[in-house]
């Protein structure tokens, strides 16, 4: 028997696909859905990409401000996911990518690696794609203006 327990549940209610609507059943928060122009969509919403990348990089910065914070380092953090919709040639289908950069001020890229690994192990996205998907961390500088 595990000793989890559920600390927090969420639900999204989609209509239309990748073009159409998504919202979260309490109406708090919605979002129009367009395949981008350059898949021959309209582009005149956000895509499943966008939102996962939006997700991924908010969940990743958090394990990485909890990791430091555990093991008292401090700096102000920035992750960026790029995330890429890839053909694959095994299923005529599709399949995701994910290219994670973390810049932390004050740090230099072989100290902010060492963070950005630690936070990948941690991060609850990076163990839901932890041999689903192919994700490169990188440690790149800091900069204030992003």
């Amino acid at each position: 028997m595990s000793d989890s327990k559920v600390l927090y549940q969420t639900t999204a209610i989609n209509t239309g696909g990748r073009n159409g609507e998504s919202h979260l059943p309490d109406k708090s928060f919605s979002v129009r859905v367009s395949t981008p122009k350059k898949m021959g969509g309209p582009g005149q919403g956000s895509n499943p990409e966008q939102l996962f990348a939006l997700g991924y990089s908010a969940c990743f910065n958090s394990a990485l401000e909890h990791i430091m914070k555990e093991e008292n380092s401090s700096g102000k953090s920035q992750v960026t996911a790029t995330i890429e919709l890839i053909s694959d040639p095994t299923d005529n289908g599709f399949k995701l990518a994910a290219t994670m950069e973390v810049a932390i001020e004050g740090k230099d890229l072989a100290e902010t690696k060492v963070w950005a690994d630690k936070a990948h192990a941690f991060c609850p996205y990076s163990k839901a794609t932890k041999g689903n998907i192919a994700v490169t961390v990188t440690a790149v500088e800091y900069k204030e203006d992003l």
